[in-house]
């Protein structure tokens, strides 16, 4: 499996995402898809504090409690690998000092663990001196709270100032990011962040990696979206230059006996600093798919293919 970063996280190439859990899933459904990503082989298990106070009648929090009695229940916390992200949690917004410090531990109440493997900056906080929020990250692995920080939604600029500051004060640096990044949303990713990543050697692990939805092949028209939960951002994926590369994800995928999804997945883990796409599964039977991405080699050819119909896509950010 592969490692995140310089960290010592080994992780399987498919991070299970944790945004649907409350959400568009139930517990038990959840719990069905944590035992069935484990049963499989994953060990790596993905969601935020704020997961999912969008939805009616939730609070934030819930994925991270439904995690947390599973792990308890099953009694693995120790093999399995969990990210959690602070910043969106409607009681801790931002990254000031004492909202980090309560955030951590709120999600590590939830998760019923005493350490988060890797936590996550979730967005940046422009009302917050960087060298406040890169502090109370190191506080919490010193204090034994975290075992590795990581950021998320953060630009290049950003990034190279997280790392400046840990370096002149000797903290621990940052061994991961998650970008927006997939076959119909690349240029920033490619023109900025990658060379980020690759400078700092941070494990890349790319969210929205099916464009909410879209890279699976479910929605060619209007009608498609039409009652689906990400009916409104997987619609803005809905052009010409998308279904194009859609059509060229299912004539790769007819060659490999493969579905739309796992091309996408497979193109993905291709690039390089791509450590685990995350991706979600609302029911077991979705699953497969994104798993098959970890035993599916694309040649350097249906690569290329894939990048020169995704190219011609504009860049297109989920509402």
């Amino acid at each position: 499996m592969p490692t995140i970063g310089s960290s010592d996280l080994d992780v399987y190439p498919l991070a299970l995402g944790g945004n649907t859990f409350g959400w568009t899933s139930d517990e038990a459904t959840s719990v069905e898809v944590l035992d069935a990503y484990i049963a499989a082989g994953g060990n790596f298990v993905d969601t935020a504090d704020g997961y999912s106070a969008w939805a009616p009648g939730n609070s934030g929090g819930e994925s991270e409690t439904i995690i947390g009695r599973w792990m308890s229940r099953r009694g693995n916390r120790d093999s399995v690998v969990i990210g959690t992200k602070v910043s969106q949690h409607p009681d801790f917004r931002g990254l000031s000092a004492s909202t980090v410090a309560a955030a951590a531990n709120a999600s590590l109440q939830r998760l019923g663990t005493d350490h988060i493997d890797l936590y996550y900056a979730h967005f940046d906080d422009a009302a917050t001196p960087l060298e406040e929020t890169v502090a109370a990250f190191n506080d919490l692995v010193v204090a034994g709270k975290v075992r590795h920080v990581a950021v998320s939604n953060y630009s290049a600029e950003r990034i190279d100032e997280w790392v400046s500051i840990a370096r002149t004060n000797g903290f621990v640096l940052p061994v991961a990011l998650q970008p927006h990044y997939n076959l119909v949303h690349r240029e920033q990713f490619e023109r900025d962040l990658a060379p980020a990543a690759e400078r700092f050697n941070l494990g890349v692990m790319p969210y929205y990696a099916l464009a909410s939805g879209f890279l699976t092949g479910k929605y060619r028209t209007r009608e498609d979206l039409a009652g689906a939960a990400r009916g409104q951002a997987a619609g803005g994926y809905l052009t010409d230059g998308g279904l194009a590369v859609v059509l060229t994800l299912a004539e790769i995928g007819s060659v490999h006996n493969a579905e739309i999804a796992t091309v996408a997945l497979a193109w993905l883990q291709s690039k390089p600093t791509v450590v685990a796409p995350v991706a979600s599964a609302s029911v077991v039977a979705q699953l497969g798919a994104l798993m098959a991405a970890a035993e599916l080699s694309l040649s350097a050819d249906e690569i290329a293919a894939l990048d020169a119909v995704s190219a011609a896509v504009g860049e297109t950010t989920p509402a």
